[in-house]
């Protein structure tokens, strides 16, 4: 099969969002300017360097209570920060929760049934069980093209650990399982790691 995007494929779901996977999900927290706290997870995520650590997520559709984008968009343009909370299996389905299309004015966290922590270095609410939370500083939104479509980066100012998720000095991705989407409605855990060496030349 071949087909142009802007043509159309004629199946019954979109392949694209099932092609590039499993992508990690960027649980992201945020809060207005009114304190209201949100909590949503994105999929179009991932890090972009170590040094210093910096993340993209996309932001993309809209909702009819927001001006533009929607309220993770709205509220880091207002505050300029963000947290990422990594989603394990045995949260899958608080995360799902937290994807309903809420009115601005509710609580995911709550909606969720989620402890609330707060961030050290920025004024944003972050999930407490989550195995790592990374607390961001907006660097750029950048307008892509379409509708609503917006590309979201961050510099990572500080990271939480939990401790149960540290094994001899690494952070062990075995020791929570990460929940990763495939698209459509599938998602996928990790539960088989294996090691391979760079080559020297």
């Amino acid at each position: 099969m071949f087909y142009r995007p802007e043509k159309g494929h004629g199946l019954a779901h979109n392949p694209f969002k099932a092609i590039v996977s499993p992508r990690p999900i960027a649980w992201i927290s945020t809060q207005d300017q009114q304190g209201v706290a949100n909590l949503a997870p994105y999929s179009f995520f991932n890090a972009m360097s170590d040094s210093p650590p910096q993340v993209v997520f996309g932001s993309t559709g809209a909702k009819d209570d927001q001006a533009e984008g929607k309220d993770t968009l709205s509220n880091i343009r207002a505050t300029g920060v963000f947290c990422v909370n990594i989603v394990s299996h045995d949260l899958r389905d608080a995360m799902n929760a937290s994807s309903a299309p809420l009115a601005k004015d509710m609580d995911e966290f709550t909606v969720a049934d989620l402890e609330v922590a707060r961030c050290d270095t920025i004024d944003c609410p972050r999930v407490a069980v989550a195995p790592a939370s990374l607390e961001c500083k907006m660097t750029q939104i950048i307008p892509l093209e379409g509708e609503n479509n917006f590309m979201v980066l961050g510099r990572v100012d500080a990271v939480h650990l939990r401790d149960d998720c540290l094994v001899d000095g690494r952070f062990d991705v075995m020791a929570y399982q990460p929940l990763a989407r495939l698209g459509y409605k599938d998602y996928s855990t990790v539960t088989d790691v294996f090691s391979l060496n760079r080559p020297t030349k």
